[in-house]
């Protein structure tokens, strides 16, 4: 079967990687229909997709004119069934719960024509999730793939492409070649815990707060021994903060739960400080303290 090409994009969800996701693909000259349930949400994406596009024609990486003609490819929408009439692929970007995704998977199905159905592209934007799971109520899971996009999405050229047990070589084919459309590298991954890219990385921040925990050096010591020794762009604990300490005690969580492995056991010091609320950058407070 010759491989199909993708005209158009759905996106469902408009947060952070929603907006980020939204403004590569306009870049790219793909027509974009952006849906969430909130106005407000919508009115702050294209806020933040029109300041992001700016701030790159100022720094010449692209022309000024193509500041107003990705932004007039992008349609927002409040209604699912609206958003994915016409779309070859749909994008789902909604946070990181199983059910909430799966509700979203079953509203989306009901909303596309079941003529178009078989053609349709069912993509999730995760971390975590496993897309074997998430496939399991659709009809067609050979068409269901994970993307996992790297925040800042217009920064970062990873996309990591999750292969779930039922998904066709030919959907890969087809989201491998859009991701290099869009200026991304893919990677190929299998549908395991975490992936590759959590897998290695959030066991190594856990490892940097034990040694936080355990007194072998301070924070900024650690911090500095992986940036200053191992040329990380951001020291461990830092990024920790930056990802949001809520996020990294879940996918330890995830990891944990998924191989049933003691080495995966979230420490206790990262457990303490979501309890209190402490979650980084967002909070004003994790590891170091910011202005919120």
């Amino acid at each position: 079967m010759h491989n199909q090409h993708i005209h158009s994009i759905t996106i469902i969800g408009a947060g952070t990687m929603g907006n980020g996701i939204a403004h590569v693909c306009a870049m790219a000259g793909f027509p974009v229909k952006l849906m969430d349930n909130s106005e407000e949400q919508l009115r702050i994406a294209l806020q933040t997709i029109e300041k992001n596009l700016t701030r790159m024609a100022e720094k010449q990486k692209i022309k000024p004119i193509e500041v107003g003609s990705s932004l007039a490819r992008i349609q927002t929408y409040t209604d699912v069934k609206q958003a994915i009439s016409e779309a070859d692929m749909v994008l789902e970007v909604v946070p990181e719960q199983l059910s909430l995704k799966k509700q979203i998977w079953s509203q989306i199905e009901q909303g596309i024509d079941p003529k178009r159905l078989k053609q349709t592209i069912f993509a999730t934007n995760t971390s975590s999730i496993s897309i074997s799971e998430l496939a399991e109520g659709v009809t067609h899971p050979e068409n269901m793939i994970g993307m996992h996009f790297f925040n800042p999405v217009p920064v970062m050229s990873l996309v990591e492409i999750i292969l779930g047990n039922k998904t066709s070589e030919q959907t890969f084919k087809t989201v491998e070649s859009l991701t290099r459309e869009l200026g991304k590298t893919p990677i190929r991954v299998h549908d395991f815990p975490g992936f590759v890219s959590n897998r290695i990385l959030m066991p190594m921040i856990n490892e940097a707060i034990y040694a936080l925990h355990e007194g072998v050096a301070e924070k900024e010591a650690i911090d500095q021994v992986m940036t200053l020794g191992m040329a990380h762009p951001m020291g461990p604990l830092r990024l920790a903060d930056f990802i949001g300490l809520d996020v990294c005690l879940n996918i330890m969580n995830v990891l944990y739960k998924g191989f049933q492995d003691a080495k995966y056991t979230p420490c206790p010091l990262l457990r303490e400080m979501v309890d209190k609320g402490h979650l980084g950058n967002k909070t004003g407070q994790g590891f170091y303290i910011y202005e919120v």
